[in-house]
């Protein structure tokens, strides 16, 4: 059984501009963010929601691994969720 699970599709949220989707791990249950202003710094342009959400369903094994890495070093953001920098997909990306 995997410690990190990730139940949900990234989806476009509308309100936060910014891809979002799910993650557990054991009995946490947050939400993860990746803005569209660092996901402009990632792709070299600001994508376009849909374009955003591509970039994030292409990419996802990085984009987990980035959240990994933040729950592994406890960096959760004070409303628990997580909000990802470019600087955290960069630092795990082969």
């Amino acid at each position: 059984m995997p410690l990190f699970v990730f139940p949900d599709d990234p989806s476009w949220n509308e309100e936060a501009d910014a891809v979002e989707f799910a993650v557990e791990v054991g009995e946490y249950h947050g939400r993860v963010f990746v803005p569209r202003r660092a996901l402009q710094t990632l792709a070299g342009h600001l994508p376009k929601p849909d374009e955003a959400l591509q970039y994030v369903c292409l990419n996802r094994p990085v984009f987990d691994k980035a959240v990994e890495a933040r729950i592994m070093d406890r960096k959760l953001d004070p409303d628990a969720n997580i909000h990802l920098t470019a600087r955290d997909v960069r630092r795990v990306a082969p």
